[in-house]
């Protein structure tokens, strides 16, 4: 793919030809700045980008992201300083927490933070507050990432690889805002009780605050806006007093945004819209647990959860970025992941976090060429296709400057 990392530039930047890049190769987890210096600009800009490798694939899909992220950062004179730190798994078998006060540390004071994945069945049976989904939340938490956007979107160089009918999945390009920090994954009372009978029962709140709403609603218009005007909110307000709120909140928002069309939708026909009519939609914006699983359906939209990423974004202090595959255990260390969403979620990351737009867009046109030569992981695969080996492409790099970046779905927004 890094061979592709192609613009109009006429005279390209020729770089070592010598780099391999197989996922493999993971570095030891280090508490020290790796600096990276770039070249090739007048105007140098500098970040610190926390990367958290995780867990099972998380460390092969980090490393390939980061050798991306530094190569298309060089053409815009930009210079990277990395640390890597524990996280999930890997920080309970190192310090015996899920999130280390000083991993947490280090992610706040860095520009931007790129996770891998965390979990596996090593942990699966850990108390709660040891599982490594504990760090995740804990993470999201303590970095106040409260905007989860996760794109959908069908490429026409894999819309064959979509277990709907071509007719279906064709053009399908959305993007679900997900409030990350809310709702019934964090609400109180939680936990374990007896019931009357003495039974044993556990229990939960689906709880909302109008200024959770409200925050994640103007995301979600603004969002809207940039891309073709059309907002879905989904809820259950037919039942859920949480929903009820929440639509008379987004309801009331829409009043400052008459350029975009708002409508409503129960999460329970949305999940059936998303298969029978995925094009009907722009952008979604829906709670904690409804977007957990419609961004999980939206991504087999696409045939693989292995090309989709995220970002998660505050209203300050650094953007979460990671892919929304989990750490996939069984294929971890075996040079099989799909390091695509990783790559991915680096272009959000340029995008959304620092706001490089460029650099963002020199990635995802190098994806795009990487599939139109017909690349390809095992995830999709399919006959007539090649094995995609990131150390051969490696070796075939080129990488020129965008100068006049063309229109995208994926414009910045500021959280």
């Amino acid at each position: 793919m890094m061979s592709t990392l192609n613009t109009i530039n006429n005279n390209p930047l020729k770089l070592n030809t010598n780099i391999a890049i197989h996922t493999k190769s993971v570095r030891t987890l280090t508490t020290k700045w790796c600096r990276i210096r770039c070249s090739a600009s007048s105007k140098r800009r500098e970040y610190n980008i926390t990367l958290l490798p995780g867990d099972g694939i998380g460390p092969e899909v980090i490393s390939v992201a980061k050798k991306v992220l530094t190569l298309a950062g060089s053409q815009q004179g930009i210079e990277f300083q990395f640390k890597e730190m524990p996280v999930g798994g890997a920080a309970l078998d190192l310090v015996g927490v899920p999130l280390p006060d000083e991993t947490l540390s280090v992610a706040k004071h860095s520009h931007a933070v790129l996770l891998g994945a965390i979990g596996g069945y090593k942990w699966d049976n850990n108390e709660k507050h040891l599982k490594p989904e504990t760090g995740l939340l804990q993470l999201r938490a303590g970095l106040g990432v409260f905007a989860n956007l996760r794109p959908a979107t069908v490429l026409p160089q894999l819309v064959d690889s979509s277990t709907l009918k071509k007719e279906v999945a064709e053009g399908v390009d959305l993007m679900v805002v997900r409030e990350l920090t809310g709702g019934i994954y964090f609400g109180h009372p939680r936990g374990f009780s007896t019931n009357e009978n003495g039974e044993e029962i556990g229990f939960n709140t689906e709880v909302y605050a109008t200024y959770e709403i409200d925050r994640i609603a103007r995301i979600a218009f603004e969002t809207a806006r940039k891309r073709r005007g059309k907002l879905c909110s989904v809820d259950k307000a037919n039942v859920l007093e949480a929903s009820m709120l929440w639509r008379k909140r987004v309801t009331m928002m829409a009043s400052d945004y008459p350029d975009v069309e708002l409508t409503h939708m129960y999460v329970d026909n949305a999940a059936m819209q998303l298969i029978r009519d995925p094009k009907q939609f722009d952008t979604i914006v829906t709670n904690n647990i409804f977007g957990d699983i419609l961004s999980d359906e939206a991504s087999m939209l696409t045939g693989s959860i292995g090309m989709l990423p995220s970002a998660s974004l505050g209203e300050s202090g650094p953007g979460l970025f990671e892919p929304i595959h989990g750490s996939a255990p069984d294929i971890a260390g075996q040079d099989k992941a799909n390091p695509l969403a990783t790559v991915l979620s680096v272009a959000m990351l340029l995008r959304y976090g620092l706001h490089e737009e460029n650099a963002a867009r020199i990635i995802e046109s190098a994806v795009l060429e990487t599939l139109n030569k017909g690349f390809r992981t095992g995830d999709i695969f399919s006959a007539g296709k090649k094995d995609l080996k990131l150390e051969i492409l490696m070796s075939r790099v080129r990488v020129k400057t965008i100068q006049e970046p063309a229109s995208s779905s994926l414009t910045s927004v500021k959280a």
